[in-house]
């Protein structure tokens, strides 16, 4: 049994195993249902459009059957503890995706389940996210290799997948952002001992020049509260005047939902350089990809 909770527990090989498949499933190369006659739960303790719908489509799309559970829905949200309901849930169910507040509780659950945990979304990361990013790149671009890759922003659970990504796939990646927003150095400190090439900086022309892909993500995540952020992450947003810093052929990604006029520009997000509407759908097939490998004893 293999849980998916962070990109650093897998090896660079499986990874890219997922993302063929996950190509595989989008082309219709692949129209098998390993998942057939089986089980999966999906709690949300955060609400989600992406993450709802691209699972519980992409769960019956492999033949599985989607068991909906929202937080309040659950005693997990009224006192029982996390290690009773991954036992309980164990007794139902084949597997188990969740979006959760606090990336403890998706450990947790981990640790005590008997079946697959896949991590949904925490506060400190989004691997799942990142599986479709990348797959949106390959598409795009042909190829992780020798590319540099732009995040703009905060050092938050999306930041902290793309820095275990660059350690395992080898791109370059800049992180442009305020000094005290920056992410983990414990986090970081293992990506680069692992080879990663990342560099922080607080010039955002610095880290667009010469970019494949610009990244950003909204500046205040729900539960979040605002304070000084909007005004410290201004310098930034993206906008048409760094696209114009990247290489000729680069992309604009955003996990979505966006706030136009706020880390992007209008332009950027609805512009001929944007694949974030591909990026989205591709939630779908790098998610199918992730809970046929770990889940079907077909993988």
């Amino acid at each position: 049994m293999r849980h998916f909770i962070d990109l650093k527990d897998f090896d660079t090989g499986r990874l890219e195993a997922m993302l063929e498949t996950a190509a595989q499933m989008k082309s219709g190369t692949d129209k098998s249902q390993p998942m057939a006659g089986k089980y999966v739960g999906m709690i949300f303790e955060k609400p989600s459009t992406r993450t709802r719908v691209s699972f519980e489509v992409g769960i019956s799309q492999l033949g599985g059957t989607p068991v909906v559970l929202a937080a309040s829905d659950l005693q997990l949200g009224r006192g029982e503890s996390v290690a009773d309901t991954a036992r309980v849930l164990s007794r139902y169910l084949d597997a188990v995706m969740i979006r959760a507040l606090r990336h403890e509780t998706v450990t947790e659950l981990a640790e005590y389940a008997d079946i697959p945990v896949i991590n949904g979304l925490t506060n400190l990361s989004h691997p799942c996210q990142i599986m479709a990013d990348i797959q949106t790149i390959l598409e795009r671009l042909g190829s992780l290799k020798g590319i540099k890759i732009c995040w703009l922003g905060d050092g938050n659970n999306v930041a902290n997948s793309w820095i275990e990504a660059a350690a395992l796939f080898g791109f370059e990646l800049w992180l442009a952002g305020p000094e005290a927003y920056r992410p983990p150095a414990a986090l970081l400190a293992w990506a680069r001992a692992k080879g990663a090439n990342i560099t922080l900086t607080e010039d955002p022309v610095a880290a667009a020049t010469d970019a494949s892909a610009i990244v950003t993500d909204v500046w205040v995540s729900m539960g979040d509260e605002h304070g000084s952020r909007e005004r410290d992450m201004q310098p930034f947003k993206a906008t048409t005047k760094l696209m114009e810093k990247a290489q000729p052929d680069a992309i604009f990604l955003h996990c979505l939902p966006a706030i136009r006029g706020q880390e992007v520009e209008a332009e950027v997000i609805d512009g001929p350089q944007s694949a974030v509407f591909d990026e989205a759908e591709n939630r779908l097939h790098a998610q199918k990809a992730i809970m046929a490998h770990i889940i079907s004893e077909n993988f």
